[in-house]
This record gives structure tokens, C-alpha cells and sequence, in this order.
């Protein structure tokens, strides 16, 4: 994907062969195929952490909202989900869509689902990582670019405080993980566009891109909405080149547009409007002083728990080693962009103003749990743009420490051990949740076939036997006293009601 300025450019004359920064020439080398070598070995570690989590998905059995999806998908199809959710439940029809996909294949969906997202999930990253730096002229050695992506990817779904809801949880994964990927997905068309036919399509790509994040997702439409606006008011210092810079901003108009759209099509929705009553998450309720100061007063409590995951350092990390690898195709020395202090400082507000938002609308629901560990999935939708950002910082930093440091083999150990050291935390944590889906899983099975052969045999009120993991959400939670979904898992075998098992083996 990226081609090898040692192997494909020749020495610049003019360029001293001293200094170790121009195009290979120096004590540090250039990038042969050593360098390739120990870059690709890198991404070894975070794509082996994603295999594996990827295969430990064969223990997945559905929970909490699945329970519901299974049975409508099964009578009724696709459209049967997308009209509820667009009538009952919450206005997301982009949502229906991709939960029906993978219900459609009832428990066997929800066991493929973690493989199909995470590879992609990488794929996304990877091919807006290569295309970005071949846009801007940037050559790296080969390898580089997976291992981009391959440790963004680890970081954004396994260094979190429950894996399980983010990765594993089809319904979560779906509304919360899924979607800012799927937003980054919309960076490819214009990156690809040489033509006015390709930028025309990466313009209607962005249109429909927009209404269907915003269909899928309110808090990463949110999150859209502050990128797009924040490269907009920016343009004029990201992108010098004035026919450039002209189709960037249609591109963001074109992208606002869309998400305006689908904002409004979910904002008006029966199902929306029901989900509002429900949880009175109206307007005025939302703009309250009491539920804006207890949003950040959550907000912060995020934001302290994110900061303070050390894993984060390996996005840095590898980041920094872009900015030490890299060169440009034109035989300059790469160096920071002339206003770098004011695009981090813009990124770092985009990011707090959107993850406040996102805050806000969650916090009618959620109250004071929008900032626990069970409900970090609500945080994913602006996570992966943190992760970015500390990765764009570490690209800045490379390139500034090319310009003080004569020698960055150093530098380079420091970031290339970083890379396998953050590793490591998730890869316990994947092993223990291994083991706790493998137990769950093995009672799921044989409880599922106690229920459906008593289904068979004509039973119509059966005891269910609560079997969490990760705190996820069964029939008969706070002793017994809460029933949903029970109605859900009835439904799913047939039953008329599910009685509390536990309840009934302590009768016994």
C-alpha cells in the first residue's frame, strides 16, 4: 500500500547526507527491508489480540435486547425490526437494519458477529490509513499502516472496562462501536476521488454516509456533526490548495447535510418520540441545569477513567514512529504543520464539546450509571476519535523529535516496546472473559435445549435459570424483582412465561 523511499527514490543531491533525515541517507538507514521487517512484527501483537478475541466469539449466546431481536427477526424478517424500531422503540432504522443482519441468522449471528466486525473494523482503518498518507504525499515502510490500524483497532475495543459490552455484545457493538468506524469508512471515497466523476460520487457518498450514521447512531451523528464543522471552520489551514480545499468543504457541507436529514427522519419518528416520553428526554428536560451539570459531572468522571488508562500511551507510541519512519515523495524532510499548536488544541476541544453532548442526550436514561464501567459502551462513539487524536499528536511529536534528535534508534525501542506492552493488560483481561463466556455459554446450551424440548413436549410455563456475564442484563435481576426480558426469552421458545429457576431451586 505504501512504497519504500529507499527502494524507490534515488539521493537528492542538495540534500546533506549527514543529517539522517533526508530520503534514507544518514546513520539511522533508510527503509530496506529491515525496517519493513520489524514493523510488520509489531503489528503482530494487536492482530494476534484480535484473533484470538475474534475466536473466543464462539462462546457468545445472546442476553439482555438480543433476547427481543431473535423471535421478531425469526416471524417477521428484517423489515419486521426496522418497522418497530421505527414505530415503537427508537427511530433508528439504519440500527434495525444491522441488527437484523446478523439476527437474521439467530444464535449462530451472534457468534460470527465479533469476527465480521473486528476484521471490519481493521479493514477501515487500515485503508484510511494508507490512503491518507499516500493523499498527503507520505511514504512509509510497508507494514507500517497495519500497524496503524491493527493497534488502533486493539485499543479502541479491548482497552476498555467491559469488553464484553463493546466487542462481543452484537446490539451494543452496533450502536456504539460500529458506528464511528463505519463514519471513518466515509474517508475512503474522497481520498480515492483523481476524477470529478470520483468526487462527485465521494459527495453522494458523504450524503447518504451522513443520513445513515445518524439513523444508526444520535451520539456518533454528534460526534460527526463537531468533526465536520471543526474541519470546515479549519480548512483554510489544513488544505493550502484552493481547488482542494474547495471540494473538502463541499465535502463536509455534503456530509452535514446528510446526517441533518437523518437526524431529522429518527428525531421525528414514532419510536423516538416514544423513547423520549419514556425516559423523559425531552427537550427542556435535556437542557435543564440539574441534567447539564449532572452530564458533566459524568462527563468528567469519563474522562478521568479514559486519561488514566495508561494503555492509551501505545496509540502515542505508535504514532511517534509514523512521524520517525515517514518521508515525502518530493524529496523535502517531513515536519509538523506550520499551525500544528492550534489543530491540537481545536482536535482536543472537538473532542470534549462532542463528548460532552454525547453526555447529555445519554444522561436521561442512563442518570448517574452513564459513567460507570457497565456503560462504557456509550463512551465508543467518541473513543475512537481520542485514539486518533493521540496518534495524530504522536505523528507530530515524531516529526519533531526528527528535528532535535540526531539518532532516533532510541526513540524507536521505546515506542516499539510501548507497542507490545500495552498489549498485554488486554490479553489477560480476553482470557479471563474467555473463560467466563466458555461457563456461561456451556449452561446457555444446555438450558436452551431443556427449554425447547419442553416447548416440544407441550409445556407452556417454564423456570429460567439467570446466567450473566459482564454484567449484562437477564430476567429476574434485583432478586427476582424485574422481568424483562423474560417476556422476550418466552417468545423465543415458545413459552407463555418463564419463571425465576433460581427462586425455584431455593423452594426445592
Amino acid at each position: 500500500m505504501t512504497d519504500s523511499a529507499r527502494e524507490t527514490d534515488g539521493a537528492d543531491a542538495d540534500e546533506p547526507a549527514d543529517t539522517g533525515q533526508g530520503r534514507g541517507k544518514g546513520p539511522e538507514g533508510g527503509h530496506g527491508p529491515w525496517t519493513a521487517l520489524w514493523v510488520s512484527a509489531l503489528a503482530l501483537p494487536p492482530l494476534a489480540l484480535l484473533a484470538a478475541a475474534s475466536w473466543f466469539g464462539r462462546w457468545v449466546r445472546p442476553g439482555a435486547d438480543d433476547w427481543c431481536f431473535l423471535p421478531l427477526v425469526r416471524d417477521d424478517g428484517i423489515t419486521g425490526l426496522v418497522g418497530k424500531f421505527y414505530f415503537d422503540d427508537n427511530g433508528r432504522v439504519a440500527n434495525a437494519m444491522l441488527v437484523g443482519a446478523y439476527a437474521k441468522f439467530q444464535v449462530a449471528g451472534h457468534q460470527w458477529y465479533p469476527v465480521v466486525s473486528g476484521v471490519l473494523v481493521l479493514a477501515v482503518l487500515w485503508a484510511v490509513t494508507a490512503l491518507a498518507l499516500r493523499r498527503g504525499g507520505i511514504t512509509v515502510p510497508r507494514g507500517l499502516p497495519l500497524l496503524v490500524a491493527a493497534m488502533v483497532t486493539a485499543l479502541f475495543l479491548f482497552v476498555t472496562p467491559n469488553t464484553y459490552k463493546t466487542f462481543y455484545w452484537p446490539a451494543a457493538s452496533v450502536s456504539h462501536t460500529l458506528p464511528p468506524v463505519l463514519a471513518c469508512a466515509a474517508l475512503i471515497p474522497p481520498l480515492l476521488a483523481r476524477t470529478r466523476r470520483g468526487r462527485g460520487a465521494a459527495l453522494a457518498f458523504a450524503l447518504l454516509a451522513g443520513a445513515f450514521v445518524a439513523t444508526l447512531s444520535e451520539e456518533t451523528a454528534i460526534v460527526v456533526v463537531a468533526v465536520l464543522l471543526a474541519t470546515l471552520l479549519l480548512s483554510g489551514r489544513l488544505v493550502p490548495n484552493a481547488p482542494a480545499r474547495a471540494f473538502v468543504r463541499l465535502w463536509c457541507g455534503a456530509g452535514l447535510a446528510g446526517t441533518s436529514a437523518g437526524a431529522l427522519v429518527l428525531i421525528t419518528s414514532p419510536g423516538s418520540v416514544h423513547r423520549r416520553e419514556r425516559f423523559g428526554a425531552g427537550t427542556t428536560s435535556l437542557l435543564a441545569p440539574d441534567s447539564l451539570a449532572a452530564s458533566l459531572r459524568g462527563f468528567a468522571e469519563i474522562t478521568v477513567t479514559v486519561v488514566t488508562t495508561w494503555q492509551y500511551v501505545g496509540a502515542v507510541a505508535v504514532g511517534v514512529l509514523v512521524g520517525l519512519l515517514c518521508d515525502r515523495r518530493d524529496g523535502r524532510t517531513p515536519r509538523p504543520p506550520a499551525h500544528w499548536p492550534q489543530l491540537a488544541w481545536a482536535g482536543l476541544l472537538t473532542l470534549l464539546i462532542s463528548g460532552y453532548l454525547c453526555t447529555v442526550i445519554a444522561y436521561p436514561v442512563f442518570q448517574d450509571r452513564v459513567s460507570a464501567p457497565s456503560a462504557n459502551r456509550l463512551w465508543n462513539d467518541y473513543l475512537l476519535l481520542y485514539v486518533v487524536l493521540l496518534a495524530a499528536l504522536g505523528a507530530l511529536l515524531g516529526l519533531a523529535l526528527r528535528q532535535h534528535v540526531r539518532r532516533t534508534a532510541p526513540a524507536k525501542a521505546v515506542c516499539a516496546a510501548l507497542c507490545v506492552l500495552v498489549c498485554c493488560g488486554p490479553a489477560i483481561a480476553l482470557l479471563n472473559l474467555d473463560t467466563a463466556m466458555r461457563a456461561r455459554a456451556e449452561k446457555w446450551d444446555a438450558q436452551d435445549r431443556r427449554l425447547r424440548q419442553g416447548a416440544a413436549d407441550g409445556e407452556r410455563v417454564m423456570p429460567y435459570e439467570r446466567l450473566v456475564v459482564s454484567n449484562m442484563l437477564e430476567p429476574f435481576s434485583r432478586g427476582g424483582a424485574d422481568y424483562w426480558p423474560g417476556g422476550c426469552v418466552a417468545d423465543f421458545y415458545g413459552l407463555e412465561r418463564v419463571t425465576d429457576g433460581a427462586r425455584a431451586s431455593r423452594s426445592r
